[in-house]
């Protein structure tokens, strides 16, 4: 007799069907499992054999083969041993396989016949309704699995539990979807003394999902300020929630009991290689820029990380989404992310301080921020210079708004985005507008069209940077609650367009130049001044 149940195999984000057939067949005893199989899945036959036994159950004398088709699938991870057991008792006469036919399984097996929590239960249950089958897991993994509606998920912590439930002896009731909450953040942006301008940043990118890039020296709030955002940020729409998730589950981050609403925050060290952040490995897994969909990547000290790891960002910050090619595999994995990158202006961090810079300033600033190429700098929608700041203001008492506050001022501009891109495929956000859409919601008016053009004139806008404006501006009439872009959006945007530190993204000016192009910039200050 030959049984068959259903699992699943992953690709990428998507779960593909896979049968593990069983078949018991006279002669020589033997437990193989064939169909491209990991050295995990391999070694299922002796996790199933010992569950078995705590089970009282002894394999027959017999030859048994387990086939995972389509056999020319690579098979990886641990959660084959429910479905391979599932398979052999069904072949053993032990369950009726009409009821085994109706389930997707997956779970790894403990010696003693409990399940194990495995990673990937999420897009698992996705395919289980697709296929219109329900799912059948470990019962640590059914609260993140239940989230599909579609499906019923039957979360069992035993072997013994799902043989009682397929049999009908014990039936297990469908879990219930799980939400883990941890708490309003204790970090306020009413903390952060000064740098009002920073923060006025940090709120435009909240609203708009605009990268931003700060610079200053150490300690002048920088860190400080990206810590704040979390706090900022609205909460993952059920969607949002619902895609996020099944990349962290994926990774094998779900191990709360649940899906978090919390919007992803992410801060890789500048150590970092590669594969850890835009993804890889043998089984090339989800990076740091798939696992911050969604949500915020921060990197701190920007310019310190490789540059072929910094070179690589080009693509997902454009496109929001990454292709993991190996050579035996192909991963597409989404990466719609806002990335805060925060730099010192030079090595030794004070360049702006004549009494505390090295002897190489200020051409150690140039070096150190030119390991940010002009393509990358370019992607960056709002530069920020973070000045220290002074002694005297930490004892001031802070007249900022508070989180909460700022919070509601976000929350309202991304309510009037989502109203405006209801209709649009792929668009929830003033960053990501593009082509007609951009023409069509963020074109100013005829004074703040005009006044555009000369900025782009005068400080050679790149076409994408031109863009990149008008995105921002947009944000800003958002938060002001103005239906049409005018001038002084445009100003206050374009003056987040000026260089930050001194990067080589722009070429050195003469003395002369440089005081005839200081009048410029201090009227766009003057413009996006309130």
């Amino acid at each position: 007799m030959v049984a068959v149940t259903y699992t699943v195999a992953f690709h990428g984000v998507e779960a593909r069907p896979v049968e593990v057939q069983c078949a018991v067949a006279p002669g020589l005893p033997s437990f193989q499992i064939v169909g491209l199989a990991n050295k995990a899945v391999s070694e299922a036959r002796e996790r199933v054999r010992a569950a078995l036994d705590a089970l009282s159950i002894a394999l027959p004398s017999k030859r048994i083969t387990v086939n995972l088709s389509p056999a020319d699938m690579p098979k990886e991870g641990s959660h084959f041993d429910l479905p391979i057991s599932v398979a052999l008792l069904c072949a053993l006469g032990m369950i009726p396989q009409e009821e085994i036919a109706a389930c997707v399984f997956m779970g790894e097996l403990a010696l003693g016949g409990d399940l194990v929590q495995v990673a990937g239960c999420l897009p698992a249950a996705l395919a289980a309704a697709s296929d219109g089958r329900s799912l059948i897991c470990p019962k640590a993994s059914g609260a993140e699995a239940a989230w599909v509606e579609a499906t019923a998920v039957i979360a069992a912590p035993t072997l013994a539990a799902v043989l009682h439930h397929l049999t009908g002896q014990n039936l297990i009731a469908p879990a219930q979807p799980g939400e883990v909450k941890s708490g309003q953040s204790a970090k306020d942006l009413s903390d952060v003394k000064g740098q009002e301008r920073a923060k006025r940043a940090l709120e435009i990118a909240a609203a708009g999902r605009h990268h931003m890039l700060m610079v200053g020296p150490p300690g002048s709030g920088k860190s400080m300020l990206a810590a704040r955002l979390p706090g900022l940020l609205p909460p993952l729409s059920p969607a949002e929630a619902l895609e996020t998730s099944m990349i962290h589950s994926l990774a094998g981050l779900l191990d709360e009991g649940g899906i978090s609403r919390e919007r992803p925050f992410r801060e890789p060290h500048s150590t970092a290689s590669m594969a850890a952040i835009i993804g890889g490995g043998r089984s090339a897994k989800p990076g740091e820029i798939s696992l911050a969909h969604n949500g915020v990547l921060f990197m701190d000290e920007f310019p310190e990380f490789p540059r072929h790891v910094l070179e690589t960002l080009r693509q997902p910050i454009e496109t929001g989404e990454v292709m993991v090619a190996r050579a035996n595999a192909h991963m597409k994995y989404p990466s719609r992310f806002m990335l805060i990158a925060a730099a010192n202006p030079c090595r030794c961090g004070y360049l702006s301080d004549p009494a505390r810079a090295c002897a190489r300033a200020p051409d150690c600033g140039a070096d150190y921020l030119g390991r940010i190429s002009g393509p990358l700098l370019d992607r960056f929608d709002l530069r920020v210079d973070v000045p220290p700041v002074a002694y005297s203001d930490l004892e001031l008492p802070c007249d900022s708004a508070p989180s909460a506050e700022v919070a509601l001022r976000i929350t309202a501009a991304r309510t009037r985005q989502s109203e405006r891109y209801a209709k649009i495929p792929h668009c929830m956000v003033n960053a990501d507008a593009e082509g007609a859409v951009l023409q069509t919601f963020a074109t100013p008016n005829a004074d703040g069209q005009a006044f555009l053009i000369e900025i782009a004139e005068r400080f050679g806008l790149t076409a994408r940077g031109y863009h990149r404006v008008m995105r921002v501006a947009r944000t800003i009439a958002d938060l002001a609650g103005s239906e049409m872009v005018e001038r002084a959006h445009i100003a206050e945007a374009a003056s987040f367009r000026l260089p930050a530190g001194r990067g080589p993204s722009q070429p050195r000016k003469s003395r002369k130049a440089a005081a005839a192009a200081q009048p410029e910039k201090m009227a766009i200050a003057n413009e996006s001044s309130p």
